[in-house]
C-alpha cells in the first residue's frame, strides 16, 4: 500500500467520533493519510454528562457554541480533518411511551436530503474507505440510527453519476466498515484486567447486560495501542460529554494498550478482495493511483457485501 490514501468516517454527534476509532483515525494520520470526520447534527440537544460543568451557566446558554468548541479541540489532537453536515440533534427520548422526536430533527429527515448532503461529502473528499454504524446504530439512538441509514445510502448514490448531478463527479468509495469497539470480549478483558491490577471495575453490570446480546461480528483488528494517548485526550477534549472519572478512563491508555491494543471493525462491503483476519482498513486497495482509478470506474457489484440492514426510509 502506497501513496496518501483517504478514510471517511462518518458520526452522528460531535464526541462520537473519539470514542468510536479515534486511534485508528490518529495512526492512519501519523502514517500520511488523510482522514476525514463527517459529523451529522451539532449535538444541541445532548446532555451535559460531565458532573463539573453540570451547572455551568455558559454551557446551559450555549450548548451548541460549545460543542463546536469541543470538536475542534478533538479534531486538531487526532490531527484529522472535519466538516459539518448541518443537521440538528434529535435528543435521545426518553419515557414510556417514548414521546416524539421534536420537527425538524435529524432523525426525521428525508433520507433524500441527508444523502444529498453525504454525497456531496464523499464526492469532494474522494474517500477510499467509509465507517459508520451498523443497522442498530451501535446502540439504538435515533440520531445513529439514521448516520447508518444515510451512509449506506450515499455509499451507493455517491457512485452513481445520474443521482444528485450537481454534487461533484461519481466516486465510489471501495469499502465501508462498521465500527465495533464496543464488545463484551473487550470490556470482559478489561474487567479481568483490573480485578488483576487490584482495583475496581466498572464494568461487571454492562457485561451482564451484554452477555444477552448477540455478539458483534468482527472482521477486522487495528493494532493502535500506541495511539490510545490520543483517544483518551480526544475524549477529554469534549469536556461536557465526558466525565474524567469516569469507566473510559478506569484504565490508563497504558493499560489498555497492554490488555486490548486494538480496535475492531466489521467490514460490510468491498470492491476490493480482502485477505482473512484483516489488520488493516486499507488492506486489499494498493496504490493510489490504482485505488483512484477504481473508485471511477468500479464493478457492477461489490465483491464483499454483508449488509444488513433496516428498511431505508426512501
Amino acid at each position: 500500500m502506497t501513496g496518501q490514501l483517504r478514510l471517511l468516517a462518518v458520526h452522528a454527534h460531535p464526541d462520537d467520533e473519539s470514542s468510536k476509532g479515534s486511534a485508528t483515525m490518529a495512526k492512519y494520520v501519523a502514517e500520511g493519510h488523510r482522514v476525514m470526520v463527517a459529523t451529522c447534527t451539532g449535538g444541541e440537544r445532548g446532555d451535559i454528562l460531565n458532573p463539573r460543568l453540570r451547572d455551568d451557566p455558559e454551557i446551559k446558554r450555549n450548548l451548541s457554541e460549545v460543542r463546536r468548541r469541543e470538536m475542534a479541540a478533538a479534531q486538531e489532537i487526532l490531527g484529522i480533518e472535519h466538516t459539518w453536515l448541518g443537521f440538528v440533534d434529535s435528543g435521545l427520548p426518553e419515557g414510556d411511551p417514548l414521546p416524539p422526536l421534536p420537527e425538524g430533527c435529524f432523525a426525521l429527515e428525508p433520507l433524500e436530503v441527508t444523502t444529498e448532503a453525504l454525497v456531496r461529502v464523499i464526492r469532494s473528499f474522494r474517500p477510499h474507505v467509509v465507517t459508520t454504524y451498523d443497522e442498530n446504530g451501535g446502540y439504538p439512538h435515533p440520531d445513529h440510527i439514521m448516520c447508518h441509514d444515510v451512509t449506506m445510502s450515499a455509499f451507493r448514490a455517491a457512485a452513481d453519476p445520474s443521482r444528485f448531478e450537481h454534487a461533484g463527479p461519481a466516486w465510489q468509495p471501495l469499502k465501508l466498515y462498521y465500527d465495533r469497539g464496543f464488545s463484551l470480549e473487550k470490556y470482559t478483558a478489561m474487567h479481568e484486567g483490573l480485578l488483576a491490577l487490584g482495583k475496581e471495575s466498572p464494568f461487571a453490570d454492562w457485561i451482564e447486560r451484554w452477555e444477552k446480546r448477540e455478539p458483534n461480528r468482527v472482521t477486522t483488528r487495528v493494532d493502535v495501542g500506541d495511539f490510545f494517548g490520543h483517544r483518551e485526550r480526544a475524549l477529554l477534549a469534549h469536556a461536557t460529554q465526558i466525565d474524567p472519572d469516569g469507566s473510559f478512563f478506569a484504565l490508563s491508555a497504558q493499560e489498555q494498550q497492554s490488555i486490548w491494543p486494538t480496535e475492531e471493525f466489521e467490514l460490510a462491503l468491498s470492491y476490493v478482495p480482502v485477505p482473512a483476519d484483516e489488520d488493516d482498513l486499507f488492506a486489499g486497495i494498493g496504490d493510489l493511483a490504482a485505488a483512484d482509478a477504481l473508485a471511477t470506474d468500479p464493478p457492477q457489484a461489490p465483491v464483499v457485501d454483508d449488509v444488513r440492514e433496516r428498511t431505508l426510509k426512501a
